[in-house]
């Protein structure tokens, strides 16, 4: 792999310039209380929040691990990436409800809908899922992105670009993420869009490539009977996870919250769905490449995970390589500064409040930041982990997710579009869902010691796809079934944050809040959804 020279480092330093430039006129803004600091003073336009939503959802896991998707035959798990339609439902579904009840975070929502058992469970498990998946597995990707572009040692990659990404989402808060991040988003577009034109170009062009792979290479959609990727599973279990990464989670819903009003965070959840529907030929596509230029003799690597930055290495000229590899480290840093700072919020408004309501605003700003320290160095001692649960970095995190969405998911849909569901039945689908989605997780980690063929065996094979579809209904069946034994919620406590509870008025400002255009746009994307789904079979080639 060819190591970068004067002319790549003096792009990646001019980069960092005008970025650090940009946080510091950020971090120069005054943030005097919890909105300045944790929503941007909810003063963002669509523009920023369309690609602050881009930027957090494409890491460095994205980059390192969707290439190596394309280059490890892991085709089926390009439907991860075609839920630009789910992140249309959170501007469409989700957030008039967010909008309304005027809150900081999803597990204050959940209080407002239920009750603060809900909230406290919601916030732990979140914290949780967040070291478990966003923050070790960026962590552990820009480590191999930063010590295979520099030549220098996984940890210390890993460890300086988790300081420097600190440093900036501590002292800038909300906004200095959402700026760098649309600077970042930018960088990486255009630099992994060049990547794509010149791997074509050196595979010889489309054509050639699917004749060096061969057309079924290209097939997303597998019998049920695969024992790896079954589609229907795969399609269920993909959609639960995309509800609640797009539509609850945090990290992304903190984005749209920031908007100025429920206008511009639609537009930017509609501007967020069209950027999200590049990565597939961003980052899937260089994966394939750089499988037929190795089937070809003209590249070599080791390891799938390896596919991106040694196509990058060897293709991009100087200069380009260096602005490919600060978009690779612009992503690695836009996806830990989102979690950072959504971990920062949820502890600091969820927990920390709760416990300490008297505490002054500035106070609150101040523990937020000490609280970014405590869930790094967490996120660092689940690296080693992670190895030992799949042998790619994006199925292992494609696989945690589908341990962890369902229950949350359910409650979220079930909460907005059944009044019927009560408290008790949104805390007994939490905790029960976490129990058993963290079983499942932990007899999947030691399953080498249990003895082939024993039933625990059996429970810890299961395949994680149909193991996640089964486990959504389960969340399902215990939400409605609780419920139904406990009595409904009020009217009162229900107005406003159910399809069944909207009243006139809300409806009416709902509906002057977007036009003929966001329409069009919207549909627009889910017609390129379907023609990609369809594109990626064997039939279709």
């Amino acid at each position: 792999m060819k190591g970068l020279d004067s002319l790549d480092w003096v792009v990646i330093t001019a980069y960092f310039l005008i970025l650090l430039a940009v946080a510091w006129w950020v971090i120069k803004q005054k943030q005097k209380n919890t909105e300045d600091y944790f929503l941007a003073g909810r003063n963002i336009g669509w523009f920023i929040v369309g690609a602050s939503i881009f930027a957090s959802n494409i890491g460095s896991e994205h980059v390192v691990g969707l290439a190596g998707n394309g280059a490890g035959d892991k085709m089926p798990l390009l439907i991860y990436e075609l839920h630009a339609w789910i992140v249309l439902m959170l501007g469409w579904v989700f957030l008039p409800f967010y909008a309304r009840s005027g809150v900081f975070t999803m597990p204050e929502f959940l209080e407002k809908r239920f009750d603060s058992r809900s909230r406290w469970v919601l916030s732990v498990v979140s914290l949780i899922a967040y070291i478990l998946t966003k923050v070790s597995v960026t962590i552990y990707a820009g480590g191999v992105v930063v010590s295979a572009l520099l030549g220098i040692p996984f940890w210390i990659g890993a460890v300086a670009t988790v300081v420097l990404t600190g440093i900036y989402t501590v002292l800038g808060g909300m906004r200095a993420v959402v700026y760098t991040e649309t600077i970042q988003a930018v960088v990486l577009v255009l630099g992994a869009g060049i990547l794509t034109f010149l791997g074509l170009d050196a595979v010889g062009g489309w054509g050639e490539l699917k004749e060096t792979i061969g057309p079924e290479y290209f097939n997303m959609w597998r019998p049920n009977s695969d024992p790896d990727y079954p589609w229907l599973p795969l399609f269920i279990t993909s959609t639960v996870v995309g509800i609640w990464y797009w539509c609850t989670d945090q990290v992304i819903v903190q984005r749209v919250l920031s908007a100025k009003n429920i206008k511009e965070g639609r537009r930017g959840s509609i501007f967020g769905a069209l950027l999200k529907l590049m990565p597939v030929f961003l980052f899937l596509i260089p994966g394939v490449i750089a499988l037929a230029l190795k089937m070809q003799g003209k590249l070599h690597w080791d390891s799938p995970d390896e596919a991106f930055p040694v196509l990058m290495s060897n293709l991009m000229p100087s200069g380009l390589r260096g602005l490919v590899a600060a978009g690779l480290l612009a992503a690695l840093m836009s996806s830990l500064a989102s979690v950072f700072n959504s971990c920062s919020t949820l502890f600091t408004l969820d927990i920390y409040k709760k416990l300490r309501p008297e505490k002054p605003e500035e106070e609150l700003v101040k523990t937020g930041r000490i609280a970014t320290f405590f869930v790094v160095g967490l996120g660092l001692l689940w690296i080693p982990i992670i190895t030992t649960l799949s042998d790619g970095l994006y199925e292992y995190l494609q696989n945690v997710q589908a341990y962890i969405s369902p229950p949350i998911a359910a409650v979220f849909l079930l909460g907005i579009f059944y009044k019927r569901i009560n408290a008790n039945g949104a805390i007994a689908t939490l905790i029960g869902g976490f129990i058993i989605g963290f079983g499942k997780l932990t007899l999947e980690i030691v399953k080498s010691s249990f003895t082939e063929g024993s039933f625990i065996y059996a429970i810890a094979d299961i395949n994680w796809l149909v193991f996640g579809a089964y486990f959504f209904a389960l969340c399902i069946g215990i939400a409605v079934v609780v419920s139904m034994m406990y009595p409904a919620p009020s009217q009162a406590q229900l107005q406003g944050l159910t399809f069944g509870t909207i009243s006139p008025e809300q409806r009416a400002e709902n509906k002057a809040s977007y036009n003929w255009v966001d329409i069009v746009t919207s549909v627009l994307i889910i017609a390129i959804v379907g023609y990609i789904m369809i594109s990626f079979s064997t039939m279709a080639l």
